[in-house]
């Protein structure tokens, strides 16, 4: 005999299944677009390429070329060959990671196959040789081989030099996960902020693993501290940016911050959260505000004392 299910378990099976069909709709809108890559020029050699997942950032030296990121595994002899294309004889010799999602590490396998370096935070190392569930994607991440590992990480910032050019990485901890890496060419004022911006759509504090909303403000107050009225900044996705993206970006965590750290101490659940609107100033301009409310309320509970107030 089959089980019987109330009213009340059907509505809540209905509104679950829901959530993981809006959470898998959200996770795909963090990733750029896919298809016929397009490349722009930066700076002196150095070029953007869109269409590969995530942006690719390429600097082409005397001695080789330095990626910042190799966008989608699927997209990643479509990279290669832009940069033959567009460079030809010269080898991928060093590669970041900003972090460890898939549309930034596709390139690692077919890079390290051919002699590069591979640098990435520890922690970005960790979680792609790691076996976990991210609740809030509803989605399992199997250890990835370690033929794709990046192959020189490191815990602080730094910098690296490649054909006379310097590329200097920052390392801003905890924001939109725990190994977040910038990379700033200091000769072109370009920086590649990745996930530490987001343009058109809002921030993902993913405390799964390790990002937090006060995380996110603390690393746009720290790009903000280190770039100026003419720096070129690349988010993960869309364009070029700049100064007023990330100002707006540190208002809205500053805000979101607050609302959180609110929240907490009314004893707010997160249907109550969501319930306030917290975000109904910023939708216009940042889109739908549901999964950034899921991140910013879930991912406040391992920061309580931080929030200030709370406990």
């Amino acid at each position: 005999m089959g089980r019987a299910f109330t009213r009340r378990q059907v509505v809540a099976a209905a509104t679950a299944a829901a959530f993981v069909t809006f959470a898998g709709r959200a996770v795909r809108a963090q990733t750029g677009k896919t298809g016929p890559l397009k490349l722009t020029d930066i700076g002196t050699d150095l070029v953007l390429i869109e269409g590969a997942g995530a942006n690719v950032v390429a600097l082409g030296t005397s001695d080789g070329v330095l990626l910042v990121d190799g966008g989608l595994a699927e997209q990643s002899a479509a990279v290669t060959a832009a940069l033959a294309q567009r460079w030809p004889g010269r080898r991928v010799n060093v590669l970041f990671n900003t972090n460890w999602r898939d549309e930034h590490v596709g390139s690692n396998e077919s890079a390290l196959a051919a002699g590069a370096k591979v640098m990435a935070h520890e922690n970005t190392k960790l979680w792609l040789g790691g076996d976990f569930d991210v609740e809030w994607e509803n989605k399992h991440y199997a250890p990835r081989p370690a033929r794709m590992l990046p192959n020189n990480t490191f815990y602080v910032s730094g910098g690296v030099e490649l054909g006379g050019r310097r590329a200097e990485y920052w390392y801003v901890p905890r924001a939109h996960t725990d190994g977040d890496v910038a990379v700033f060419f200091p000769d072109a004022n370009v920086l590649v902020a990745s996930d530490l911006l987001s343009v058109g759509r809002y921030p993902v504090p993913d405390y799964a693993t390790g990002g937090w909303i006060g995380g996110m403000l603390a690393a746009s107050k720290a790009l903000l501290d280190k770039t100026d009225a003419q720096t070129r900044i690349v988010p993960a996705t869309g364009g070029v940016a700049g100064r007023a993206e990330l100002t707006a970006q540190h208002e809205l965590c500053m805000a979101m911050r607050e609302k959180a750290s609110e929240a907490f101490r009314n004893g707010m659940s997160l249907k109550d959260f969501v319930a306030s609107q917290p975000t109904a100033a910023y939708d216009a301009k940042w889109g739908d505000p549901s999964l950034f409310l899921k991140l910013v309320y879930k991912g406040g509970f391992a920061h309580l004392r931080e929030l200030g107030g709370v406990i």
